[in-house]
């Protein structure tokens, strides 16, 4: 698509810039004459110029416009009102102009324009992409909008009526897209499209064409995928009301499949180096190695995270490995740095035989070291015998950069993406961005360092530890300079796929560029991961489920991933397989007290029973005391629920400056300290802390004013102070902000907590009203939770609470 006469005041530059896109074809315009082309394309062009929605957004400058061959494609940068608003306007005048058949695609999503051999601007990215498929399902008439764009709509009162859910279809590349017919009067066609209506390809609703109503319960929620990518954090935020991640995997039970022949693990490389910050070196020569092999697709390969847990500098059994990650092969190997020199062996063993099959030792400059990991992976990929595609060997052979110590900072950085971060995760991912930085200032052209640049940005924004639009946009801006840098990287397209999901939650444009992604990134566990949370927001469960499950595959012992998995037996209710799955979890690593606790913490959800999950608690200050800040909010949890006003004190000095974390809720000290004083029905204090925590609480709300998560901490906390007028009005403001169908983990997550504000407001009838819906399965709310924490304090005795408690209990 070129763009052509661009209006004034338009910026030239739009590398992922966040569009609401019209796409306009004419039907059946190929039949025409070439004379009645031009004519007819004229008139058309005239009737659009002619349009108010149009001529607005031309004087502000704030149009882009695109010829199409067969129509246009208009670009407006203000609303999601405007391509539909403009779409209307556009059908109405045709009712003049009986012999021009349009059909009409409309979309929100990211765009950038690049040049193409011609030297021209094109207009290119997922927004232009998801916006043409979502177009091509129509028929003459026809005003489609994709879901993403659809809820924006329904936010208005306005636009509901007009809105009419078709359903999923199945476009190119297998990827599904929610439709929403757009009509009113004699405007649009309500007709359902003929490629709908052919069946095979349409996941049709309950019924053919419905209304969109106002923001309504799924049909699924997922508890708490708040993470997502390579990233293993082993994120032990068991919430103060809500469950902890379990951990492990759908199909552990099940018999190993059969190994892969050309299937590798490259094991961490030793570093015999006397410096020991070059241990930082080693790990970076061992992640290229593995990166370089990874994109063979005639090869399977372990991810680094999973590899990463067998140190260097230990006898290792070869044989147990093998088993442990499903390969028939492994590579080990060592360097050695001193000054501008560097040697590097690495060897290829047979896993099942413990037969070597290759080794080489490379002894050379500093500086060939990148050139040393290419000559590594392309020996091993011909020892196997592995086919080797022009393209890969290319990508094989690009240095990541020419500048060692930004290379350092980069492999540092990368370490601390890969870590289990826990309640450390601010500190360490901020401490992620610092040195990616300054490796992007000694080397602008560092693509791979832009890219992780971009996902830590990205997890900050995401988990609420910065939830601000200056976070948002640095995330933005990283991944418009991996753009910048090589606009056809299936690493530019999975980081921007990563933007898209987690700073927008636009899962059909962040699906449709993980699957281009997917193309040459073929034993890429991130891309199947983050597919696999996007499918399960969608209530995709199956779908989800498999995908993660191939995550697993090649990355079997990456313990976020396998916690995330293990959710879906949490959130059903489907304890004795849960069960069973952690237990095999602590058969990988007996000595993670993530799933220790995960484990014990079973038996307070299912049966309300804190025996377990206190003796764990009990066990970890004996035996590692170190590890309490992990597990600080389990044994909250647990003081809490047991009533111990002593062990929910020392619980809560475990946190240190570590917020107290519910998913994307921070609740903030002060608010637990007065929960805790009322449990020794010492008022006074209560209410001193939660005057703190009100003044601390509005000064996030000024930070955040519409995002719901600090808005419904503030309603809390006026809920306790007794204004219950406020506490309402933010609850119930925060469910609009954040509503379940714009964020179907923590929009049914505001739901519970306007139950909660409603409950220490004194009104029991809205309470339980709110609280009715948010244990609908899958859910978050468990019968542990609701019969012994003092959060549900005011409502026991009620026969309708009685009731919501009695109907989670175990049968």
């Amino acid at each position: 698509m070129n763009t052509q006469n661009t209006s004034a005041g338009t910026r030239p530059d739009l590398s992922l810039e966040i569009a609401h896109i019209l796409l306009i074809d004419v039907v059946g315009y190929s039949k025409l004459l070439v004379d009645d082309q031009v004519d007819l394309l004229q008139e058309l062009n005239r009737i659009v110029r002619s349009t108010e929605c149009f001529r607005a957004a031309e004087r502000s400058g704030k149009l882009t416009r695109v010829t199409t061959g067969d129509g246009m494609a208009l670009l407006f940068s203000r609303s999601p009102e405007e391509p539909a608003q403009c779409a209307l306007e556009i059908s109405q005048t045709l009712k003049d102009h009986p012999h021009i058949k349009l059909r009409m695609g409309v979309h929100s999503g990211p765009v950038n324009q690049v040049i193409d051999v011609n030297e021209r601007t094109n207009i290119a990215g997922a927004g232009i992409n998801i916006a043409q498929r979502v177009m091509d399902c129509g028929d003459a008439g026809h005003i489609l909008l994709s879901k993403h764009l659809a809820d924006d709509l329904a936010d208005y009162r306005h636009w509901r009526p007009y809105l009419h859910d078709l359903g999923e279809c199945e476009v190119k590349y297998g990827l599904r897209l929610h439709l929403v017919n757009l009509y009113k009067d004699s405007l649009g066609n309500p007709a359902v499209p003929e490629k709908l209506r052919r069946g095979k390809r349409w996941k049709q609703a309950a019924v053919p064409v419905r209304p969109i109503i106002a923001p309504r319960w799924p049909k699924s929620v997922l508890l708490v995928a708040i993470l997502g990518s390579a990233i293993a954090l082993a994120v032990s935020f068991l919430t103060l009301f809500h469950r902890s991640s379990p951990t492990t995997t759908h199909n552990l039970s099940q018999p190993a499949a059969a190994v892969v022949e050309k299937s590798i693990a490259v094991l961490p490389f030793e570093n015999l180096s006397n410096e020991k910050q070059n241990a930082y070196f080693a790990d970076g020569v061992q992640d290229e190695i593995l990166t370089n092999l990874a994109r063979v697709a005639d090869l399977k390969i372990i991810s680094r995270v999973s590899v990463m847990q067998y140190k260097s500098g230990v006898a290792r059994n070869l044989r147990e490995i093998g088993q442990q990650l499903g390969v028939a092969n492994v590579v080990e190997g060592s360097v050695q740095r001193s000054g501008n020199r560097v040697r590097v062996n690495a060897k290829l063993v047979d896993a099942r035989t413990d037969r070597q099959l290759w080794a080489q030792t490379y002894d050379r400059d500093l500086a060939d070291v990148f050139a040393i990991q290419s000559e590594i992976a392309k020996a091993i990929a011909e020892q196997l015998q592995a086919k080797l595609s022009p393209r890969e060997k290319i990508a094989i052979e690009r240095p990541p950069t020419a500048d060692i110590t930004a290379f350092d900072l980069y492999t540092r950085a990368r370490n601390l993406l890969l870590t289990r971060l826990s309640s450390a995760a601010r500190a360490k991912l901020l401490q992620a961005v610092d040195l990616l930085n300054q490796a992007i200032a000694r080397d602008p052209s560092f693509f791979k360092a832009y890219c992780q640049l971009a996902q830590a940005h990205d997890l900050l924004y995401f988990l609420g530890l910065d939830h601000t639009p200056a976070r948002l946009a640095s995330a933005e801006a990283a991944v418009q300079a991996a753009f910048r840098l090589r606009p056809d990287a299936s690493e530019t397209h999975l980081a921007r796929a990563q933007t898209l999901y987690w700073g927008y939650r636009d899962y059909d444009s962040a699906l449709a560029e993980l699957e281009v992604a997917r193309q040459t990134l073929p034993n890429d566990s991130r891309i199947f991961e983050l597919t696999g949370y996007i499918q399960r927001r969608q209530g995709r469960w199956e779908e989800s489920t498999r995908n993660l499950e191939r995550a697993i595959d090649l990355d079997p012992r990456n313990f976020f991933t396998l916690q995330q998995i293990g959710i879906s037996y949490g959130v059903l209710r489907r304890y004795a397989e849960e069960t069973s799955v952690f237990d095999r979890a602590l058969a990988i690593d007996p000595n993670d007290v993530n799933t220790k606790v995960a484990l014990a913490a079973i038996q307070f959800h299912w049966k309300a029973d804190t025996g377990p999950l206190h003796r764990a608690i009990d066990s970890i200050q004996t035996t590692n005391p170190e590890a309490l800040p992990n597990v600080a909010n389990d044994w909250l949890s647990c003081a809490l629920a047991e009533r111990d006003v002593a062990a929910a004190k020392n619980a809560l000095n475990a946190f240190g400056e570590i917020p107290l974390t519910d998913y994307a809720v921070h609740v903030n000290r002060p608010l637990m300290e007065g929960v805790i004083a009322r449990l020794t029905k010492d008022e006074g204090t209560a209410r001193a802390a939660f005057m703190a925590a009100r003044a601390e609480q509005e000064k996030a709300v000024r930070s955040e004013p519409n995002y719901g998560p600090p808005l419904c901490v503030l309603g809390l906390i006026d809920a306790s102070l007794g204004r219950k007028e406020e506490a309402l009005r933010e609850g119930r403001r925060a469910v609009e902000l954040l509503p379940v169908e714009k964020d179907s983990i923590n929009g049914p997550l505001m739901i519970e907590y306007l139950a909660m504000i409603a409950a220490w407001a004194g009104d029991k009838d809205l309470a339980c009203e709110q609280l009715a819906i948010a244990i609908r399965p899958p859910s978050t709310v468990s019968y542990g939770q609701l019969k012994l924490l003092p959060f549900w304090d005011p409502l026991r005795g009620d026969p309708r609470f009685d009731k919501i408690v009695a109907s989670l209990a175990p049968k």
